[in-house]
C-alpha cells in the first residue's frame, strides 16, 4: 500500500472547510445594537424602579449627560460627531472663510445708508457707519465668487473632496461664502455656535453639513483640522479671534503653514498696525509673511494654487 500523498490532490480538510463556508452563516454580531436597546427601553413596563432616573440608559439620560462632571465626555462627543459627518461626506480638506456678520450684500448695505440718511435727529454717526458698510459690502460679492472658485476644485482619485467651503454658518460674509458654493451646485459647511441671541444657519449651508457647537474650543479645532486655505474678510472680535489664533499656530510651528488670505489691505492696516508690531519687537518681520493681502477672488485663488503648486 502506497501512503505517499499526491501533491496534486486537494486536501480533504480544505474541501470540508469550503463546504462549511457555503453552508454556515456566522452572525456579525450577537449583542443588540444601541438603537434597538434604546427603543426597547422606551416600551418597558412602568414601576417605581423603572420610573426613577437612575434606571435610564446612560446615553438616554440628558440630566446625566449634562452634569458638570460629564464635560470631558461632551468634549469628546463634540469633537467626534462633526468629524464623522465630514468623513462620511468624503471631505478631505476645506477652504475656511471668516468675516463679519454685519457686512451685508451691496443692495442691502445701500438700503441701510438710505435709512440712516432719512432718519431724523443726530444722524452723523449712523450715516458714517452706513457709508463704511457700503464700502465694504463689495467683499460680499468677492466672498461669493471665492466660494464658487474653491467649490469647483475636482475630487481626487480616491473620490475625496478638497477645498470644500467652510464658514461660521452665519449671515453676511459667511452667507456669501456658502452661497458661492450653492451657485455652482456644490455642498458647503457651516459651523454654528450656540449664542445667547438666536442665530440660525444661513440658507445656503448644506443641511447635512450644518453643525452646531456648544464649545468654542471644539469649533475652533474643526475650523482648522481640515483647513488647507483660509480667507479672512473684514470683521470684528470673532474674526480677529479666529484669525490671530491661526497666525499664532503657524508662527509657533504648531501647524504647518497654509495660505492665509487677508481681504482688504486698507481695512486691515487701518485696524491693525502690523508694521508697528515689528518695530516694537513683539513679532518678527518674517511673521508678516504668514499672510497675504488680496482684493479679488481670482487673486486669492491664484495664491492658493501657487502655494500648493510649489509644494510639488
Amino acid at each position: 500500500m502506497n501512503d505517499t500523498p499526491n501533491p496534486d490532490a486537494p486536501a480533504q480538510d480544505s474541501l470540508v472547510h469550503e463546504s462549511d463556508a457555503r453552508d454556515t452563516h456566522v452572525p456579525s454580531r450577537v449583542f443588540p445594537r444601541a438603537r434597538q436597546d434604546a427603543e426597547t427601553a422606551k416600551t418597558g413596563i412602568s414601576t417605581p424602579q423603572t420610573e426613577n432616573p437612575a434606571y435610564r440608559l446612560a446615553f438616554q439620560d440628558m440630566d446625566f449627560l449634562l452634569r458638570e462632571d460629564l464635560r470631558p465626555v461632551r468634549f469628546q462627543l463634540e469633537l467626534l460627531k462633526p468629524q464623522l459627518i465630514m468623513d462620511e461626506a468624503n471631505i478631505a480638506s476645506t477652504f475656511v472663510m471668516y468675516g463679519s456678520a454685519r457686512i451685508p450684500e451691496p443692495a442691502k448695505a445701500q438700503a441701510l445708508l438710505d435709512i440712516a440718511q432719512a432718519a431724523e435727529g443726530d444722524r452723523e454717526q449712523a450715516i458714517r457707519i452706513a457709508e463704511r458698510l457700503v464700502a465694504k459690502s463689495k467683499y460680499y460679492d468677492v466672498a461669493r465668487e471665492l466660494g464658487r472658485l474653491a467649490s469647483s476644485f475636482p475630487v481626487d482619485t480616491d473620490g475625496k473632496r478638497h477645498f470644500v467651503v467652510c464658514s461660521g454658518g452665519g449671515p453676511s460674509i459667511m452667507e456669501a461664502a456658502n452661497r458661492g458654493a450653492a451657485d455652482c451646485g456644490h455642498e458647503s459647511i457651516g459651523l454654528n455656535i450656540v449664542l445667547p441671541h438666536e442665530q440660525a444657519p444661513n440658507p445656503y449651508v448644506t443641511p447635512a453639513l450644518s453643525m452646531q457647537f456648544h464649545y468654542f474650543a471644539l469649533r475652533k479645532m474643526h475650523f482648522l483640522l481640515h483647513a488647507r486655505a483660509l480667507a479672512a474678510f473684514p470683521g470684528g472680535f470673532g474674526t480677529f479671534d479666529e484669525l490671530f489664533e491661526l497666525l499664532t499656530l503657524i508662527q509657533t510651528g504648531k501647524i504647518a503653514p497654509i495660505p492665509v488670505l487677508l481681504y482688504g489691505r486698507e481695512f486691515w492696516n487701518r485696524v491693525v498696525n502690523f508694521d508697528a508690531l515689528v518695530e516694537e519687537g513683539v513679532v518678527s518681520a518674517k511673521d508678516l509673511k504668514i499672510f497675504t493681502f488680496v482684493e479679488t477672488a481670482q487673486e486669492g485663488w491664484d495664491v492658493v494654487k501657487a502655494f500648493y503648486r510649489d509644494k510639488d
